[in-house]
């Protein structure tokens, strides 16, 4: 037997093994998860959360700032929509970010490119601080879009980064870092812009400028760590560089196993370089893979989350809290999903993550038609509203433990080394997208249909849940390559009885 003939035995077999029993993770990999995370999803909670604290202390900027420049009190109207403008254009910054993030990964490799990333928070953090010494609320609008680059390139690397760097057995766990630091970024803006800490008028330029913090720690700790051993191997060929990584990361006799699935992989690639987006959709074979990552991402924005956020002072309220305590009580929901993000981390490697996931949305869909009931009869007694509250952190919960942990670890294991950057630049524009247009679309929609619009995202929801049992298969503890196998197949068992004859199912087949 040649030698092509070994390697190419190597890659049609699979695991023989149907079950791997999960170790304890090495500390390396995770101080190299904590590092890759906190300058990349942490970010992306955290500046979407810490705007909200300083909303009437940047307006009344602005119209300070007019009056000094024309003699005259700004118009409410375009009060608003600068405004609008300074919290919209993080989305449109962040859809550039995740537009050009997998091309910066394959260029510059994973570690790199969230290395450079830092420079966008570190620009956008000193535009944001000289904006009100300076008189120029402009430079608000700008470094809100760079921190929105800087986001979009981090959700998009980040998770890739860490999908790569984990083993097989424990990678649903060590990718959960990804849900884990984005609620732990909201819940430290949350905290952070009380009035106890930054969250008073004259302290709004500080409180915009602390983003520039996880950037430096990450420019200081990162550096320490690795460059993604599957980028080495299979992107760079470098089998010194990646077995080297391996051993820091894994420990020095612990990553023979993760070693053969990244050499099957790489044989699998000879001769394939990296793909482009437009090339995933012209590819058959991934076409659904393709469509999946769109749907999960846009559903993860538009299945009622952003809604349920939008009522809660409204439930807040109507349940008797005071509006100088209802911040408090937002704390208490960025808390929540932290935790559920930790017990879906604790969770997916055991239950796997189609059952997280179908669970996650079919118990949204159930309380969003509680939610609807409550609120319509929100008079009916005394005790409604606290329902209602029952009802915001159940859902809460459901999403944090479904769609919000799950949907990222899908985007890395349903796509191998030359398809997976540019599916996380497809995954990510289709998230950012959703996300503006929900912002836009939402207040309408809330307007028409009141508290029955989350009959809409009942749909929504039922409809994703649908759509992955009869589609996506379980992909716990399998290589790359087995899942990919997995697809091809349904689609033969699917052409074999359209064309009414038999097929042979192959084990593998070239990428």
């Amino acid at each position: 037997m040649t030698k092509r003939d070994t390697e190419y035995q190597l890659l049609l077999e699979g695991s023989t093994e149907t079950k791997e029993k999960i170790k304890r993770p090495n500390k390396s990999l995770l101080l190299a998860i904590c590092a890759a995370c906190i300058g990349g999803t942490f970010q992306y909670g955290y500046n979407i959360s810490i705007i909200n604290a300083p909303t009437k202390s940047v307006q009344n900027f602005i119209n300070q700032t007019w009056l000094e420049r024309y003699d005259e009190d700004i118009s409410e109207q375009y009060l608003t929509l600068l405004w609008s403008n300074i919290v919209s254009i993080f989305t449109i910054g962040g859809f550039i970010g995740a537009s050009i993030g997998g091309t910066l990964a394959i260029r510059f490799g994973r570690k790199g490119t969230l290395m450079m990333n830092n420079g966008f928070a570190l620009l956008a953090a000193l535009l944001m601080g000289l904006s009100y010494p300076t008189g120029l609320f402009e430079l608000l609008i700008v470094g809100r879009f760079f921190t929105g680059v800087n986001a979009g390139i981090g959700i998009c690397v980040q998770p890739l980064y860490l999908g790569e760097i984990a083993p097989r057995a424990l990678r649903g766990a060590m990718a959960m870092g990804t849900s884990i630091f984005i609620t732990g970024g909201i819940l430290t803006g949350q905290v952070i812009g009380l009035n106890e800490l930054l969250g008073k008028e004259e302290h709004w330029p500080i409180l915009l400028c602390t983003t520039c913090i996880p950037a430096f720690l990450q420019l200081i700790i990162l550096p320490w760590f690795p460059e993604s051993p599957r980028y080495l191997l299979i992107d760079r060929g470098d089998d010194v560089g990646c077995r080297k990584a391996m051993k820091q990361l894994h420990g020095a006799d612990n990553f023979d196993r993760e070693w053969e699935d990244m050499e099957r992989e790489r044989v699998s690639a000879i001769g394939i370089k990296p793909k482009k987006p437009w090339q995933l959709f012209m590819d058959r074979s991934l076409r659904w893979q393709v469509l999946t990552i769109i749907l999960l991402n846009a559903a993860q924005q538009l299945n009622g989350i952003n809604a349920i956020y939008f009522y809660t002072d409204y439930v807040f309220k109507e349940a008797g809290i005071p509006d100088v305590n209802i911040p408090y009580v937002t704390v208490g929901t960025g808390a929540c999903e932290c935790l559920t993000a930790l017990t879906c981390g604790m969770l997916i490697d055991s239950l796997g993550r189609k059952v997280l996931i179908i669970g996650g949305y079919t118990l949204m869909a159930f309380w969003c038609i509680c939610f609807t009931l409550t609120l319509t009869f929100q008079g009916a007694g005394l005790w409604m509203p606290y329902l209602s509250m029952g009802c915001v952190f159940a859902f809460i919960l459901s999403f944090g433990l479904g769609p919000g942990g799950v949907t990222n670890i899908l985007t890395t294991e349903l796509f191998t080394q030359t398809s997976r950057p540019a599916a996380y630049m497809i995954g990510g524009s289709v998230n950012w997208l959703s996300f503006f247009v929900i912002g836009m679309v939402f207040p309408f929609i809330v307007t028409k249909l009141q508290q029955y619009c989350f009959l809409v995202f009942l749909v929504i929801s039922v409809l994703v849940a649908v759509y992955i049992f009869l589609v996506v298969p379980e992909t716990k503890n399998k290589t790359f390559l087995e899942i990919h196998t997995e697809f091809q197949s349904g689609d033969k068992r699917k052409a074999s009885k359209a064309d009414d004859g038999p097929r042979t199912t192959l084990l593998s087949t070239p990428l």
